[in-house]
């Protein structure tokens, strides 16, 4: 009998958003700016010596904003803010509502006629939406999802974090 299980974790892709030496663990991380989570495991990441992929894993169901709020650092990216915005909006992630993206877009120096346009592309709704596919093939069932090597981690463990950033 066949064993029912997630594909593979998809590999590194040339679009992706990655961030830390290129020798450090990768980490692979689906998150949704809108989780509390996910906010909490973002600043234990960025505080350890790390290589963090970042794909978007918007749960619309719980969190009406984190989609909108994909958009926005997506179209950030699409102006070589994608880390800025990201940090932004999980620095702030109460306000995700227009006004505040569009307040996190001019402190960042970006063209806002130009992120408004690309935050409403079909290109950046596909984008963010190939990374959730993806992360349901994986096996992602809720986030913050991490994996390390292709193996799923639960990155809501303090013991998970000092695992990953003292491996050799």
């Amino acid at each position: 009998m066949r064993e029912l299980g997630s594909a593979p974790l998809p590999p590194l892709r040339p679009d992706d958003h990655v961030r830390g030496p290129d020798d450090a663990p990768l980490v692979v991380v689906y998150a949704d700016f809108e989780c509390p989570y996910c906010a909490v495991v973002h600043e234990q990441l960025h505080e350890r010596p790390l290589r963090v992929v970042f794909r978007h894993f918007p749960v619309r169901s719980k969190h009406p904003r984190a989609w909108p709020a994909s958009c926005a650092a997506e179209a950030a990216g699409r102006q070589d803010a994608f880390w800025a915005m990201h940090d932004a909006l999980f620095a702030d992630q109460g306000r995700l509502e227009d006004p505040h993206l569009w307040a996190h877009a001019e402190r960042l120096g970006l063209d806002i006629d130009r992120f408004e346009a690309d935050r409403r592309s079909a290109v950046v709704a596909e984008r963010i939406q190939r990374d959730f596919d993806e992360g349901l093939r994986a096996g992602v069932a809720t986030t913050p999802a991490g994996f390390v090597d292709g193996r799923p981690v639960d990155l809501r463990q303090a013991s998970t974090m000092q695992s990953i950033s003292f491996r050799e």
